[in-house]
């Protein structure tokens, strides 16, 4: 019986040297079956959201060349946050020949040579939705553009990541069943609060893969149908009681689901 795993190869350049290392490691062990993605040329800040919501859309394990360090930071905090495991690829060797040679590292401190005012909007854009992913911070969310908010894998933080990357503050709060809203959420003002839904039954199939690449098998009810239809429902009269636009997640690509709060966002910025 194989193992699967998901591979997501990070590079800067054209993706030869990420792919070789994966392809050699992954031939030297017994029973893996491996789902692999690439991402090509990633150089800028505004790419890395994408990549990270793909990550908590379906985790995995990351390997990545990207050496400007404002690019890699921001990746691999994206990672620690969403709890992924990762290699920078020239790692222990590069790390090896420096101590050896007496040579230091060069590091490429900036991924652009220009900055705009788009640029540094998605940078803060970014580094506000990873601080406030997954309930983080959310006694104070009046610096929101929007809160998405839902049950979990309800597509929140993808969502989120893709707004970021439109420079956009999004925060993700998720609902806990049997556990107040966060009193932040219910006090927030200023930004536009979104409900995200989906079928219960749809929900059930993406907790159990969740569980089993986990390899949980404890939180069973995680994953009950009948407790997720509860679930859902009380998520809905929530969205209801507070007035809170709501968008069904159950069959709409991330994008899709993004494009409809930046349209949402837009209106409200019109007063209509």
């Amino acid at each position: 019986m194989s193992t699967k795993i998901v591979l997501y190869l990070v590079s800067h350049a054209s993706g030869e040297l990420v792919e070789m290392l994966a392809r050699n490691a992954v031939t030297q062990l017994a029973g893996v079956e491996v789902k692999r993605h690439l991402w090509k040329a990633v150089r800028h800040l505004d790419q890395v959201p994408e990549i990270l919501g793909a990550l908590a859309s379906a985790p995995g394990y990351l390997l990545h060349s990207i050496s400007h360090s404002d690019v890699r930071e921001a990746l691999e905090e994206g990672c620690r946050r969403l709890a992924i495991p990762y290699q920078f690829a020239l790692e222990p060797l590069l790390g090896q020949l420096a101590e050896y040679s007496g040579a230091e590292v060069q590091v490429h401190n900036s991924s652009r040579d220009v900055f705009d005012e788009d640029y540094y909007r998605r940078v803060e854009a970014m580094k506000y939705t990873l601080a406030h992913d997954d309930g983080i911070g959310s006694e104070d969310l009046d610096g929101a553009d929007v809160i998405v908010v839902g049950v979990s894998r309800a597509t929140k933080t993808p969502t989120c990541m893709y707004l970021a990357s439109r420079g956009i503050k999004a925060a993700n709060v998720p609902l806990v069943p049997g556990a107040p809203p966060p009193v932040g959420l219910l006090q927030a003002n200023g930004p536009l609060v979104v409900g995200l839904t989906v079928d219960p039954v749809r929900l059930a199939t993406v907790r159990a893969a969740r569980l089993s690449a986990l390899k949980d098998d404890a939180n069973i009810d995680y994953a009950d149908l009948d407790g997720l239809r509860r679930e859902v429902l009380e998520a809905r009269r929530l969205f209801i009681r507070r007035g809170w636009p709501i968008i069904d997640a159950s069959h709409r690509s991330i994008e899709q689901t993004a494009s409809m709060i930046i349209e949402m966002l837009r209106k409200r910025a019109e007063g209509r």
